[in-house]
């Protein structure tokens, strides 16, 4: 590397304080000024990710998984480990599996598994961090670095105090570490605990732990009644993947996973969203999550090819 000539880099003492004195003189509305016109942070960086549930992974194989992924243009993918079940169930290995990812050219952003490890019960939860342990480690064999982590155990029952909850977190947090894989604190609408952003962001700061990071949702967000502009209270390095989707226009307790639909063909507010966590410093993973029975009876293909184009119909240029 050339080293760089240090008589260009100079600057005479006369001529910085009087740039000095300019620049406080205007005051930081100058600073203001060139933010607002600057381009949203990440947006060039994207990465565009089809959660698997919304071609029906359940049903198609995780092998034609990877395909379409490929070919409807997706850089990366998130998966369902209970689809890596049946494959390995089935006599196929994660080698394998990791080198198709790879030679598709495409990276395993997320994963999508339930170890209920926010559970209360002491021999519970260490039976969670059991199972998590495993499901990580499954993880990084194929090449993968995070796996979602909602509030599975914890949907019903009664409300769980929040610091042990990130207590509880922080456990996972450590965990994840000594695998290599980092678990992103998922905000579920539809449940008891954690359906809302301002519960999520507590037990993320109550972990106390330097990897903490939350995984947001449109439709969830929605759907347990969550601010969309609290988004702004993250900053866009604690948001490693945002799960996209929209929904139409249902009340929050009558709307359900399957009612998702494409970005952009319902009423939620995406634009700004994406606004929101740009500004925040944003630049990670958008994943299409969707769960919608009729776009199951589309080609797998041409709905994620659908899907992809939608997503990126409502990213802010």
């Amino acid at each position: 590397m050339m080293q760089p000539d240090k008589t260009n880099l100079q600057i005479p003492r006369r001529e910085l304080l009087a740039t000095t004195a300019v620049a406080l003189a205007v005051g930081p509305s100058v600073v203001l000024h060139s933010q607002a016109q600057a381009k949203p942070i990440g947006v060039s960086q994207l990465k565009y990710c089809l959660n698997t549930s919304t071609i029906h992974g359940e049903v198609v194989p995780i092998v034609d998984q990877v395909g379409i992924a490929q070919k409807a243009g997706y850089d990366s993918i998130e998966i369902w480990l209970r689809d890596v079940d049946k494959y390995t169930a089935s006599g196929g290995s994660l080698g394998d599996l990791r080198k198709r990812i790879s030679d598709a050219g495409l990276t395993l952003e997320s994963a999508i598994a339930f170890a209920p490890w926010i559970l209360m019960d002491p021999n519970g939860h260490k039976k969670a961090l059991e199972q998590a342990k495993k499901e990580m480690e499954i993880v990084v064999s194929l090449g993968g670095k995070r796996i979602a982590a909602p509030p599975a155990g914890a949907v019903d029952g009664d409300l769980l105090n929040l610091d042990v909850a990130g207590e509880r977190y922080r456990a996972l947090l450590e965990l994840g570490r000594s695998v290599g894989c980092l678990p992103m604190l998922e905000v579920w609408g539809f449940s008891k605990n954690l359906s809302k952003l301002s519960e999520v962001l507590h037990v993320a700061a109550a972990s106390q732990h330097p990897d903490a990071c939350v995984l947001p949702d449109v439709y969830h967000l929605y759907k347990g009644g969550s601010n969309f502009s609290d988004l702004g209270l993250l900053a866009g390095n604690k948001i490693p993947v945002f799960h996209m989707n929209d929904y139409p226009d249902m009340p929050r307790d009558k709307i359900t996973d399957a009612d998702r639909v494409y970005p952009g063909d319902g009423i939620a507010p995406i634009g700004s969203v994406l606004k929101t966590v740009f500004a925040s410093g944003f630049n990670g993973v958008l994943s299409l999550e969707l769960f919608n029975r009729e776009y199951w009876k589309l080609d797998p293909l041409e709905n994620a090819t659908v899907g992809l184009k939608k997503m990126k119909s409502v990213v802010p240029a």
